[in-house]
C-alpha cells in the first residue's frame, strides 16, 4: 500500500518526486532506547552540514533547515508513540530535494487528524509533516514487516 498526499505536484504537474541517484545517509534506530529524537535531529543536522545546507546564510535557508529538523522530529516521534519505535532513519539528497524516511515495524499507516484541532492535545505530528513537506506518503514493506513513512522537502533556492 502506498498513501500519498498529492497537495503539491512536481514541476511537470505529476505526483511526488522519487529519490534519484544522490547521497544517502542511514541511521539505525532499532533497539537504541531513549533519545532517538535528539539523535535523529543531530544525525540530520550533520548531514545538512555535509551537504552545504548549513550554515544557512539567509532567513529562507534557515527556515528550510528548521522545517527539515522539525519534520524529522515529528516522523521519529510518531514512530515512537504509535508504531513501537523507529527502526531506521534514511536521508536521500538528490540536489533538487531531500527525502526523509522513517521505517518502523507497524503496518498501520499514520493519518493527519481531520479536522485538525488547534489547542487540543496530541495529533499534530502528521499535520505538521503535511504542512511543511512538498509531499509525503507511506510505503508498506514488501515482506509485511512494517512500513516507511517518507516526506520530501525542497532546499532553499
Amino acid at each position: 500500500m502506498s498513501m500519498m498526499r498529492p497537495r503539491v505536484p512536481d514541476e511537470r504537474g505529476q505526483g511526488p518526486l522519487v529519490p534519484a541517484r544522490g547521497q544517502v545517509r542511514r541511521l539505525v534506530l532499532g533497539g537504541v532506547g531513549g533519545g532517538v529524537v535528539a539523535r535523529s535531529r543531530d544525525f540530520t543536522r550533520q548531514a545538512l552540514v555535509d551537504w552545504g545546507w548549513l550554515p544557512a546564510t539567509t532567513a529562507t535557508a534557515k527556515a528550510v533547515v528548521e522545517d527539515v529538523l522539525l519534520v524529522v522530529s515529528e516522523l521519529v516521534t510518531n514512530a515512537c508513540l504509535h508504531a513501537g519505535g523507529p527502526l531506521e532513519l534514511r536521508l536521500h539528497y538528490a540536489g533538487s530535494f531531500l527525502r526523509l524516511e522513517v521505517s518502523d515495524g507497524s503496518p498501520v499507516a499514520p493519518r493527519p487528524r481531520t479536522p485538525h484541532r488547534i489547542g487540543s492535545p496530541g495529533g499534530h505530528g502528521m499535520y505538521i509533516v503535511e504542512r511543511l513537506s512538498h509531499a509525503w506518503g507511506v510505503q508498506e514493506h514488501d515482506d509485511g514487516s512494517g512500513k516507511t513513512v517518507w516526506a520530501d522537502l525542497m532546499p532553499a533556492v
